[in-house]
């Protein structure tokens, strides 16, 4: 997969040309899947992902114009014919994950089936919102760990190798201050980027850039946790 990991979506025409650059062709022309599963764990959930989907949240995804759109719900797959939804997955261009808890969109991509299907998928185009970014590093910290039912430590996927503190000084998230960020970083035991809502990382077969219009940082493992 190429992965365009974000804050808070496309946010900014540097993200976007970033986007549209993966897909290889434009938006217009291009075929999505949403998973709001993330934002489920959270109250209000239900309407975190209606907002999501309907493209009324704060980080735009779903509605960049897409040539079509539908929906993939992780809780649902494990109770469905499979081919229906692989086969769904494996024709569509982009696959757009939303944000909210991170070790819960970590156990029901496993659960599912679909992190299965990842290293299969090399042609898709995968944008990540928040936790939807954090899932792919290797752990995404204590302080992204928000005591789901399903928590499985901070562990994540592990199909990056590096980590993201996302929201980076955002004025209506007090504790995602530089400062925090730091101390977040301090246990680290592989590279950290701190990327505010105006920054994008992109990984295609491994290479590693920042898109941004706005700040971030990049933090080295801690000699503590290495």
């Amino acid at each position: 997969m190429r992965l365009l990991l974000t804050s808070a979506g496309i946010k900014n025409a540097s993200i976007r040309d970033a986007l549209v650059e993966l897909l290889g062709k434009p938006i217009s022309e291009s075929s999505a899947l949403c998973i709001p599963t993330a934002i489920y764990a959270f109250p209000g959930g239900a309407v975190g992902a209606w907002r999501l989907i309907t493209g009324r949240a704060a980080s735009p995804l779903c509605e960049l114009g897409w040539k079509s759109l539908g929906v993939l719900e992780l809780t649902a797959l494990p109770s469905i014919e499979r081919a229906h939804w692989t086969t769904a997955v494996g024709e569509t261009d982009a696959l757009l994950v939303g944000g909210g808890d991170p070790a819960y969109l970590c156990h029901w991509m496993q659960q599912s089936g679909l992190a299965d299907l990842f290293p299969s998928l090399r042609e898709m185009v995968y944008v990540g919102v928040s936790a939807g970014s954090l899932v792919m590093a290797p752990n995404v910290g204590q302080e992204f760990v928000y005591g789901s039912l399903t928590t499985d430590g901070d562990r994540a996927l592990g199909l990056v190798d590096f980590a993201m503190f996302p929201h980076l000084d955002h004025e209506a998230m007090p504790d995602h201050s530089m400062a925090n960020a730091e101390r977040w970083a301090a246990d680290l035991t592989v590279p950290g980027y701190a990327i505010d809502d105006q920054t994008a990382i992109r990984v295609v077969d491994g290479a590693v850039n920042v898109v941004s219009e706005g700040h971030w940082k990049l933090f080295a493992p801690s000699p503590e946790g290495t």
